[in-house]
This record gives structure tokens, C-alpha cells and sequence, in this order.
């Protein structure tokens, strides 16, 4: 990565702009060529440096419920177990863990009810007992803002 790259990854994260054409205002911010953008940023995406661009709404003030969820699953059905999870649209991440609550994730669905309505999906797709899996929804939001500083 070079300067350029650096000056690039400040301009994804920072007051990235709403419009028709987002690449073309941050080019112009940039004094860079649209396409000389367009190229380092797939670049950037391709070798794994950017993993994601793309809006994040806050569900709360939407008016939407989430939790933590986790369960506890033998190791030979980690993967059904998995594709069962995120068959669901309302799993936003999930993570395999070392641990006996070994796959964890989190939901964010309409209200308590569909949260509880997917969680109880899950336990008895997997022939769960109510003790393996956890629900574990928010008491207090705590939010990062993370922005990452390139030195370059």
C-alpha cells in the first residue's frame, strides 16, 4: 500500500457521500481519476484489506429487537448446524468458538416474539434441550466507532 491507498481508506470510512455517484465525489475530494479509485479500491478489496463498504443502520432506532444467541453442539453437526443458523436473514454474524456454547450469533428481527420464534427453530432443527442454547439480548448498547489510521 502507498500513500494514495492510505488517503483512500481515510475517505471510505470518513463522510462517505450519499449520492448517485459516491466514487465520483470522493475522486473529486481525492484529486484523483475516478477509474484510478475504482481500480485501487477493488484492488484493496481483492487482496483482503477492505472486507466490506456498505451502510450500518442502527436497528434500535429503526425500531427492531436483537441479541446475542449462542448453542451448544456436538462437533459432527457444527456445519449443519451452521447452515441451519444462517439460513436465517435475521443472523447477521456468526463465529465458531473453542468453547461448549460453540457457535455464536446475533439476530436482529422485527420483535422479542421472531427472535424467540428463530431461536426455538434452531434448538429443534438440532434436537436441542432448552439449556443448550442461549439468549442473551441487549441491557445496555455499547457501540464502537471503529475508523482504522493508515500509516503509511
Amino acid at each position: 500500500m502507498d500513500e494514495q491507498d492510505c488517503r483512500i481508506l481515510d475517505a471510505l470510512q470518513n463522510n462517505f457521500p450519499l449520492s448517485e455517484r459516491p466514487y465520483e465525489i470522493i475522486a473529486q475530494r481525492l484529486q484523483i481519476p475516478c477509474d484510478e479509485l475504482w481500480d485501487r479500491t477493488r484492488k484493496l478489496i481483492s487482496e483482503g484489506v477492505v472486507r466490506r463498504i456498505g451502510a450500518s443502520l442502527d436497528s434500535h432506532k429503526l425500531g427492531f429487537c436483537s441479541t446475542l444467541a449462542a448453542i451448544n453442539c456436538q462437533a459432527d453437526v457444527i456445519e449443519q448446524a451452521a447452515k441451519i443458523i444462517g439460513q436465517f436473514p435475521e443472523v447477521t454474524h456468526s463465529y465458531l468458538r473453542n468453547d461448549n456454547f460453540n457457535i455464536w450469533f446475533t439476530l436482529i428481527a422485527i420483535d422479542e416474539e421472531r427472535i424467540e420464534c428463530i431461536l426455538e427453530q434452531i434448538r429443534t432443527s438440532l434436537s436441542l434441550e432448552p439449556s443448550q442454547i442461549l439468549n442473551l439480548p441487549m441491557k445496555r448498547l455499547f457501540k464502537l466507532n471503529a475508523r482504522f489510521k493508515v500509516v503509511h
